[in-house]
């Protein structure tokens, strides 16, 4: 029965040919700011990206100009000054240069230790970072980074026992999203409900982080050696109780981390439409919106 399930789980996610949804074009009602006249928000493409602005990222980068956000990519190794020049950073699967091509272990980090004390310093003189690691083998390239602000991420696939590779649904009700500013907005309208999520990663928090995501009792994680390649001797644990998107402020700044970035992109596979336009996947955009907005400082 394992193998089985991590047959299914296998060829579900390798038979979907991940491409852009180019149907997907959203209107925003009330955005923040007028075109351009919002503050400048880095997606970093320095680090071997697989979301980049340009590539998975564009409809991502286009809700974020539509709610009046410069938005660039980062082309440079971190430094203090470079970061300087925008006032929220995306980083969003970054890879060392030995995972560029093959998602095999081990996954060194994507960052030199100088790259992060400069990320560092940036934000506790109040920058924003939102930093998203998927699953394996992306964790283990963003957790020198992450465990410098106390998140400890685990190098695997976080899975639902019960519905296997299926979409996450984490949802107020069941208290697996968690009600707190993020899911809130500024009012009624901004309110976030429920979220699925597709696949991706779990991770710990610090005492001083906030969560927003937290898996039941039902999700494990599967930690291979070679990404998507599952044998019954694969490691398996428990993440009841983990996260998959948390909040903190460090110093000035603030920091959004997040275990999977699907959700926030807009693509198809196989013919199905996966991430913000899944028809099921209503408030994944305004969570989005709500997190940009609190990297802001505007809630």
């Amino acid at each position: 029965m394992k193998k089985i399930f991590f047959l299914l789980l296998a060829t579900n996610i390798l038979s979907a040919q991940q491409i852009g949804d180019a149907d997907f074009n959203p209107q925003l009602k009330n955005p923040y700011y007028k075109t351009g006249e919002g503050p400048v928000i880095f997606i970093d493409e320095a680090h071997n990206n697989f979301h980049t602005l340009s590539g998975r990222y564009r409809p991502f980068a286009e809700i974020l100009e539509k709610d009046g956000y410069k938005v660039r990519p980062n082309s440079e190794k971190f430094s203090f000054e470079s970061l300087s020049k925008a006032k929220i950073l995306v980083i969003s699967n970054a890879l060392n240069e030995r995972n560029r091509e093959e998602w095999t272990l081990p996954t060194p980090s994507a960052f030199t230790i100088e790259e992060i004390d400069a990320v560092a310093e940036w934000i506790k003189n109040g920058g924003s970072l939102f930093f998203i690691a998927d699953h394996m083998p992306f964790p283990g390239a963003a957790g020198p980074l992450a465990l410098k602000f106390g998140f400890k991420m685990n190098n695997g696939f976080a899975i639902d026992t019960l519905k296997q590779a299926q979409p996450a649904l984490f949802t107020k009700g069941d208290h697996t999203l968690k009600n707190n500013i993020i899911t809130s907005g500024r009012n009624n309208l901004e309110s976030v409900d429920s979220i699925y999520s597709f696949t991706g990663q779990a991770f710990e928090i610090p005492e001083d982080a906030e969560p927003v995501l937290i898996f039941n009792q039902n999700f494990i994680t599967l930690m291979p050696d070679t990404a998507l390649v599952f044998k019954d001797s694969t490691p398996v644990m428990s993440v009841a109780g983990w996260s998959q998107g948390a909040v903190k402020n460090f110093g000035k700044g603030r920091i959004v981390v997040w275990g999977e970035a699907a959700m926030f992109s807009a693509q198809t596979a196989n013919g199905k439409k996966f991430g913000m336009n899944s028809l099921f996947a209503k408030y994944n955009l305004q969570l989005l919106l709500n997190i940009i907005h609190w990297l802001d400082k505007k809630i």
